[in-house]
């Protein structure tokens, strides 16, 4: 007598363009239907060992993955500091001094500007709004530009 397999069961599921488009890519280049490779990637999820993943070697990946994350990280900070830090130097470099007559007035107008440099980089720090951003939108003249706040 002829054994009956049990019934997969259904499930619909939303995934985001990004996702599926992953999905589909992965499928393919494996020659398996999406289904199956969904269906391979939950198991794996659910219970590694059973799957025939090694959950340490998961893990591994996972911490690789962060590990260059956070020294890409550390490199972009340390350019950040190194770009500031060079932009003083040849800016106290580069400005005269002043005679005393007119020293307590540039004092006075100094510590304003900071005050509405400080203000300002509050602003900015509270908005959602940064410089990297701005960057990447100028550099893509195919996107639309950002609303102005």
């Amino acid at each position: 007598m002829m054994t009956m397999r049990a019934r997969k069961k259904r499930l619909s599921v939303y995934l985001e363009p990004d996702l599926w488009k992953g999905l589909r890519t992965q499928a393919a280049r494996r020659s398996m239907s999406d289904s199956l490779l969904a269906e391979a990637a939950i198991a794996a999820w659910l219970d590694p060992d059973a799957a025939g993943g090694d959950p340490r070697a998961s893990l591994e990946g996972a911490m690789q993955r962060l590990e260059r994350r956070q020294a890409r990280i550390e490199r972009d900070l340390s350019i950040s500091v190194e770009t500031l830090a060079l932009f003083i130097r040849i800016w106290f470099t580069s400005m005269p001094g002043l005679p005393d007559s007119v020293a307590a007035a540039a004092r006075a107008q100094g510590a304003e500007r900071y005050d509405r440099f400080v203000e300002m980089l509050g602003r900015r720090l509270a908005s959602d709004r940064r410089f990297r951003t701005d960057l990447k939108t100028d550099d893509l003249p195919d996107t639309e530009p950002k609303s102005s706040q």
